[in-house]
């Protein structure tokens, strides 16, 4: 059996038996995985503290056979301890971690979804992740999974979106009012939520408008359950402690 230490971030916990754990883990070099903690829920030395949504830890891992891979131990590198202080912050920390987990497959290499949720989470503790930010984060995640939705220019015909462009979610983003005809699930959307969403996926960080951020945060939700197949469990947190 192989051996190896890695960085990871915890995506998310399951109780499994009367005193074991399921870790999903983001790593830094080997993906996405799925680590068996032996006596976790039991033991308050070996991993106390340390196996909960959105740690940052060192790990050491033991391949086993099948998908699954043992937690030997963890040392703990961040908690994000200041955001988990704060409600609407632990809110988008688990919308992040589960957004991170439901875009990856197991096993395969994400280094840069790591450094990206990495550096999203410590912007989050450190209180400097403005209103916009979860947004960017979100297009950031779906680029990397090769699902970005196109804001640009019809998804279908590739002509400018026009003056009175739609969103559908099952086309990959926005298409011209001719186009539209052959969308029947899309939306009307307004020229400047498209061209604030383009900016965002070019590197831009200026702030949208609450009004326009609370209809970037529908489309998004629709678009992403669309191509997951379901709607994540942390929109509905989020809209619970009041945000957009």
């Amino acid at each position: 059996m192989e051996r190896y230490d890695d960085d990871a971030l915890v995506l998310s916990t399951v109780d499994y038996g009367e005193s074991d754990r399921l870790v999903t883990l983001l790593t830094r070099e080997h993906g996405k995985l799925t680590a068996f903690a032996a006596g976790a829920r039991k033991s308050k030395r070996r991993f106390a503290g340390a196996l909960e949504p959105f740690m940052r830890l060192r790990v050491h891992l033991v391949e086993t056979r099948g998908s699954t891979v043992r937690l030997d131990s963890t040392d703990i590198v961040a908690g994000y301890y200041a955001a988990r202080g704060d409600l609407s912050l632990i809110a988008r920390a688990l919308y992040a971690v589960e957004l991170c987990r439901e875009l990856t497959r197991d096993h395969e290499p994400q280094s840069e979804l790591f450094v990206l949720l990495e550096g999203y989470l410590t912007r989050l503790d450190a209180k400097e992740a403005g209103p916009t930010s979860l947004l960017a984060f979100e297009l950031s995640a779906l680029a990397h999974a090769g699902l970005m939705p196109r804001f640009d220019a019809c998804a279908l015909c590739g002509a400018p979106p026009g003056e009175r462009p739609r969103f559908d979610q099952a086309h990959g983003g926005a298409v011209c009012e001719p186009c539209s005809l052959r969308a029947r699930e899309a939306v009307p959307v307004p020229v400047a939520l498209l061209s604030g969403l383009r900016a965002l996926q070019e590197g831009a960080r200026t702030p949208l408008p609450a009004d326009l951020r609370a209809r970037a945060r529908g489309l998004l939700n629709v678009f992403i359950a669309h191509h997951l197949g379901r709607r994540l469990k942390s929109v509905d947190f989020m809209a619970q402690v009041g945000l957009d």
